[in-house]
């Protein structure tokens, strides 16, 4: 947070009488700027609030951490310089980005004072925006929240202009700045068949991609059976195979032993020969 920075490098400075807001002097380079201070003490904060401080209104029942016994409640009206401080993008600011930050009072002359934390226990915080910019038709205005850690939380706007809040940060009403996209114009576009050209086109690419999954299936069966008939083939050509290497052989003649016959041969091909011819 930029601002809340260039905010801790300024001086403090009011006056000494309690619960009276001083507006401070703000360089000639952030003209437009508004900042006021008020010093009150811890417990009036707790037990009576600030029922009119700028455009806060602050309940009863609000603590700061950590507990000091003086404390200054700073207010910021950022003015033309709201969307420089706090950007956002998509959105447009309908009023200022107003700031509420607590400070320890106990050296008002020093500067880098220490911050505080203060929320609300009971009732929430009410800021009202009285002037506000109007946005455009049909979008609903938004309360944003900035922190001091730099998260941005969103919220419905309270009747009158108001956002309720628990906590210390910059505040403010925005509305989205993107316009709703305009219906697609039929210029320019083909015209639509009375016949319903367009529906009997998509109905033909319907029945091509059925009919392409169909023939696929279709082709896959066919190669199944082609791979089972070239198996068969190769089989029956093994067995021909065998069957006339078999029929090469010689063919025995079968003779009967008593009540059974078998194949015997006519006799031997080659005759035995004696290695040594000389008989003793």
């Amino acid at each position: 947070m930029r601002f809340f920075k260039i905010m801790l490098s300024w001086p403090l400075v009011t006056t000494q009488r309690q619960e009276l807001p001083f507006e401070s002097h703000i360089p000639n380079n952030l003209t437009g700027i508004q900042v006021t201070a008020m010093r009150l003490r811890s417990g009036s904060l707790r037990t009576r609030g600030v029922p009119s401080y700028k455009e806060f209104q602050i309940p009863v029942g609000v603590v700061e951490q950590p507990y000091v016994e003086r404390l200054v409640l700073v207010y910021h009206n950022l003015g033309n310089w709201s969307s420089i401080f706090y950007p956002l993008p998509g959105f447009s600011y309908l009023g200022p980005v107003l700031g509420l930050l607590a400070y320890n009072a106990s050296d008002l002359s020093a500067t880098n004072v220490p911050e505080l934390s203060i929320r609300a226990s009971d009732k929430p915080i009410l800021v009202k925006f009285p002037d506000l910019k109007l946005g455009s038709d049909g979008l609903s205005p938004k309360c944003v929240s900035f922190d001091l850690h730099g998260s941005v939380q969103f919220d419905n706007v309270l009747p009158g202009n108001v956002c309720s809040i628990i906590q210390q940060g910059h505040f403010s009403i925005v509305v989205e700045s993107n316009a709703p996209s305009p219906a697609p114009s039929l210029e320019g576009q083909p015209p639509i068949a009375a016949n319903g050209g367009g529906i009997g086109k998509d109905k033909s690419m319907v029945w091509l991609v059925v009919g392409s999954l169909i023939g696929g299936f279709v082709l896959l069966a066919l190669l199944g059976l082609l791979a089972v008939w070239l198996r068969r083939c190769k089989n029956g050509k093994k067995v021909q195979q065998m069957e006339w290497e078999a029929d090469r052989g010689e063919t025995l003649q079968m003779t009967t032993f008593g009540n059974a016959k078998a194949p015997s041969a006519l006799g031997t091909r080659t005759r035995p020969v004696l290695e040594d011819e000389y008989v003793p």
